[in-house]
């Protein structure tokens, strides 16, 4: 298997997820991606089958935070002050679906604990919630108000949240890292009265949790992706083939 690295840039909400589907599409069965990246604007992604009618798009757009839809399934995220991952590879009878799942999960974790040793407590959720009694909860609409299994967490609280989607014989899986507190705004953007609004502000904050108010620093992002790109190579046993660049014209930066 050939492993391609794509570097860390930013892009807006549609172009990532434009260039995740492209990778996912021209992926050949011999060939592996792993791509990290950041989003300007912030933006909202939602769930492949969640409804635009979720997000109050008038506030977000005088907030200039995008809207996009993902290819993948799972709930709405705001994407702000984080380093987002995506893998793209084939699966088969042997590497299937749930095992990349858990792997890539292993393998994030193994960058995280290079970042700062304190990630040495984090840990895979061994369960799924119940989707159907969850989706008609009011935190069902957000992907931090819950934690599906193998997706991380430190100290029971959420700090990766995943989704994965087939295409053909491959998977595309991405993520999003949290780093910052501005994710916990999302409520802000949702379409709903205002005490159910209070309801999810107390599920975000409860339940989720992100690498800034662990480690009580502002989040050092050349770091970070130099670990996770060390962590992830180590874990899965791997030297990347290729190293590439989308827009190389954007420099890393704080999201």
């Amino acid at each position: 298997m050939k492993w391609h690295l794509i570097e860390y840039s930013v892009q807006s909400g549609q172009e990532n997820m434009d260039i995740d589907i492209s990778l996912a599409r021209s992926c050949h069965h011999d060939e592996a991606f792993f791509r990290l990246y950041g989003w300007k604007p912030y933006c909202i992604s939602l769930g492949a089958n969640q409804k635009f009618e979720d997000i109050e798009m008038e506030k977000a757009s005088k907030e200039s935070i995008d809207v996009v839809r993902r290819p993948t399934g799972g709930r709405a995220i705001l994407h702000a002050e984080e380093i987002t991952y995506s893998v793209i590879i084939p699966y088969s009878n042997e590497l299937t679906p749930k095992k990349i799942y858990k792997d890539v999960s292993l393998a994030l974790i193994e960058g995280l604990k290079l970042y700062d040793p304190v990630f040495v407590e984090l840990s895979l959720e061994d369960e799924n919630p119940h989707f159907p009694s969850l989706l008609q909860q009011p935190e069902g609409v957000l992907c931090f108000g819950s934690t599906a299994k193998n997706e991380i967490k430190f100290r029971g609280k959420k700090i990766v949240g995943s989704a994965q989607r087939k295409l053909d014989k491959v998977i595309l899986q991405h993520g999003s890292i949290l780093c910052g507190k501005f994710h916990r705004r999302l409520p802000e953007f949702v379409a709903v009265d205002e005490s159910t609004r209070t309801v999810l502000y107390q599920e975000m904050n409860s339940k989720t949790i992100e690498i800034e108010s662990i480690t009580n620093v502002k989040t050092d992002y050349y770091k970070l992706t130099k670990c996770l790109k060390e962590g992830f190579a180590k874990y899965w046993n791997i030297k990347f083939d290729s190293v590439k660049n989308y827009k190389s014209e954007f420099s890393l930066q704080h999201p």
